[in-house]
């Protein structure tokens, strides 16, 4: 009987898992609306009291998104205001959804991942993942891999799809 030969760990194939590049921590959505009177108007004096008065430590180490799901229209100063709040607090304070905010957080991870070691390299981009990962996370790493790897693929490595084969 002939030994099993493990084809996939002798391809020579690197493999990027871009859930390995997911900050932890707790993601959470501070809605403007439910400070505003009828959902709509921004009373000063009520909001800056607002401020001043909430417990603001219920935000530690967590990433914040801060939006306003109303039509209403509200001050710069006012986002502004909360973020002062939220800054000794947050891990990160961000303007728009929760979606913006892993998008940047991926970004960001991407911003300082060494990319060298995959040069020259037949690279697997891994495509499951335990965590959501953004497409927009997908294709910066493809952006930041194209010039110097020489061959991307999407997928698992015993299942790939074709990306990109640099021209010989």
């Amino acid at each position: 009987m002939e030994p099993i030969i493990n084809k996939v760990s002798q391809s020579g194939l690197m493999e990027i898992n871009l859930e390995d590049l997911y900050q932890k921590g707790d993601r959470v959505v501070f809605d403007m609306k439910n400070h505003l009177f009828q959902e709509l108007i921004l009373r000063e004096k009520d909001f800056r009291e607002f401020v001043k008065n909430e417990n603001w430590s219920l935000y530690k180490d967590k990433f914040v998104a801060i939006i306003c799901s109303s039509d209403a229209i509200v001050p710069t100063w006012a986002y502004m205001l909360l973020t002062v709040a939220l800054e000794p607090f947050a891990k990160k304070i961000f303007f728009g959804t929760i979606e913006n905010l892993e998008i940047i957080l991926f970004q960001e991870s991407l911003d300082k991942l060494d990319i060298h070691p995959f040069s020259e390299q037949r690279v697997v981009i891994k495509g499951c993942s335990k965590v959501a990962v953004p497409v927009s996370a997908y294709v910066e790493l493809t952006r930041l891999l194209r010039p110097i790897a020489k061959s991307i693929m999407y997928g698992e490595p015993c299942s790939t799809v074709p990306l990109y084969k640099k021209k010989i």
